[in-house]
């Protein structure tokens, strides 16, 4: 014998189910199949690994700041990644970002979200790459300044929808912009160039890192730490 629900019970197992299927963040993988095709190292000389997973950067003596970058670019998008960087280097996540010829010749250029382990604090800030340098410090965000984690995987999650720009670390709102410079460009994971020879072969290691591009205005989180329009 069939058993048929009642209309008004099918009613609202059909409106469970599209809610539930709202709610299902659509994320894309950056780093599939154990390869990083789809990937491209710009400017300097640092190497990248890949392994288990994990993208392994290694700081090189020499070289300028070196970029592993997707040849993908993306305008409106939320990304997300984990990191683990050694305490004595400094190093960020490019987005929005660029490497044109007619740009001192190819320099990669745009938003960071920035990785910064030392005494500073500054990790979350927004800094702009080979242009204007700090957009959105810590100074005056101490709970900000104590999100990051020396010496542990830090959670970042990156959202740029239109003109508003918003970083989280561990959870923790960390940076909150509207700026209209630039509204597409690749990821890039940022090898930071050294000072001296002894800083050369530390590491910087990321992983899980995700985006989501379809329709990311229906997922963004609500901002806490101060707005900032430069």
């Amino acid at each position: 014998m069939k058993y048929l629900l009642p209309i008004r019970d099918l009613a609202i197992l059909t409106l469970l189910f599209v809610s539930c299927k709202k709610t299902q963040e659509p994320w894309v993988e950056l780093i599939q199949h154990e390869s990083l095709k789809g990937w491209e190292v710009k400017n300097g000389t640092a190497e990248y690994q890949l392994k288990n997973g994990v993208v392994i950067g290694t700081t090189k003596f020499g070289s300028a700041n070196t970029f592993l970058c997707t040849q993908e670019h993306y305008d409106n998008f939320i990304l997300e990644f984990e990191v683990w960087v050694d305490s004595t280097i400094n190093s960020g996540v490019q987005f929005r970002s660029n490497s044109l010829a007619s740009y001192q010749n190819g320099r990669v250029h745009g938003y960071q979200a920035e990785i910064d382990p030392s005494d500073r604090a500054w990790s979350g800030g927004i800094y702009e790459e080979g242009k204007r340098g700090w957009l959105y410090n810590l100074e005056e965000h101490p709970e900000g300044r104590a999100a990051f984690k020396n010496g542990a995987w830090n959670h970042y999650r990156i959202e740029a929808i239109d003109n508003h720009l918003a970083i989280w670390v561990n959870h923790i709102n960390t940076a909150n912009l509207e700026d209209t410079e630039t509204a597409s460009g690749f990821i890039g994971l940022q090898v930071h160039s050294i000072a001296d020879e002894t800083q050369a072969g530390r590491q910087i290691k990321w992983k899980n890192i995700r985006i989501i591009t379809n329709q990311p205005d229906e997922y963004i989180t609500p901002t806490t730490a101060a707005l900032i329009k430069p």
